[in-house]
């Protein structure tokens, strides 16, 4: 019997995928609006001009007029199409005046980042129900409202990438750090329930969970007597991340190179959280991270010492 003429030639690759999986195309987010909030701290910045440079039109949210406007300058003259929106989190109203200047600028919302997160390093048994609650309501609740508000936009138009911030202490404990951690740890849950009811309606949502970075936030790490060292010793890569190098992660949940991942978590922590090597003379990471600084050397992604 002859091979049926209909498939003695068929192609071993569909064309309509091959053409997708163009990297330029992949991972671009042309013609897309991006909203990232606390975007003029050290992760929101980087996460709204890599948004930008991939086509991205972004607008960035900051509580402070002057750095949310700066840092929307400074997007400007790198070529992207920016709004900044000056708002408290702390301020029942802020999740709908955020999602409305997008709208009002651009018309469509296709990806939210909820990133800016009020961070205390406090004894538990120091912590005030004023403190509790105030950060549990910028750090989850207005995740919560403008994750609802902006899914309902994207069901409409055809769907759209949610993207929580976590931390790596969703699943690490540490010290003085009762507060920002359990709140992370719910965005995680968050996610995983976002994808159960939106995901078939086109939305993916999806937790970015940085391990310790050299932001102004962790500044104080790298100069404290025995935080710094127990970091990096601790740190398979043996180094902070630079802020820019969770971007790559962000464009994998945001673009179409991602569209078939929701409700996961992507730890960016050097392999902090994988666990650490035994035998590491104490303060080799910091010692080595400042001599490499001093030496203006740049640390790439295969960056690595013994």
């Amino acid at each position: 019997m002859s091979a049926d003429p209909k498939h003695s030639h068929q192609e071993p690759f569909d064309p309509a995928w091959l053409e997708r999986l163009v990297p330029a195309r992949l991972f671009s987010l042309e013609g897309r609006v991006a909203i990232v909030t606390g975007a003029a701290g050290g992760i929101g910045r980087w996460l709204a001009a890599g948004f930008g440079l991939a086509g991205a039109k972004v607008l960035v949210t900051d509580r402070d007029p002057d750095p949310s406007c700066g840092i929307a300058r400074a997007l400007e003259q790198a070529g992207i199409q920016v709004r900044p929106v000056c708002v408290d989190l702390d301020d029942e109203s802020s999740p709908q005046r955020i999602i409305d200047g997008a709208l009002e600028a651009w018309g469509r919302i296709d990806i939210l980042v909820n990133n800016a997160r009020i961070h205390r390093r406090i004894a538990m048994l120091e912590v005030t129900r004023e403190l509790l609650e105030h950060v549990w309501k910028v750090d989850y609740i207005r995740c919560y409202e403008l994750s609802q508000i902006a899914a309902r936009h994207m069901i409409d138009q055809g769907g759209g990438s949610i993207i929580h911030v976590g931390s790596i202490n969703n699943v690490v404990g540490l010290e003085d750090v009762s507060l920002m951690g359990p709140a992370k740890a719910a965005l995680t849950q968050l996610a995983k329930a976002m994808t159960v009811e939106f995901a078939h309606l086109g939305v993916r949502t999806n937790v970015l969970a940085p391990g310790f970075l050299d932001t102004p936030m962790n500044v104080t790490h790298w100069t404290h007597r025995t935080r710094g060292p127990w970091i990096l010793d601790h740190t398979p890569m043996s180094r902070p991340g630079h802020p820019a190098e969770v971007v790559g992660a962000a464009l994998l949940l945001a673009s179409d190179a991602g569209t078939f991942i929701s409700g996961q978590t992507i730890y960016v922590d050097g392999g902090f959280t994988s666990g650490s090597r035994w035998d590491v003379p104490p303060g080799t990471g910091l010692a080595e991270y400042r001599s490499w600084l001093e030496a203006g050397s740049p640390i790439g992604a295969g960056s690595h010492h013994d």
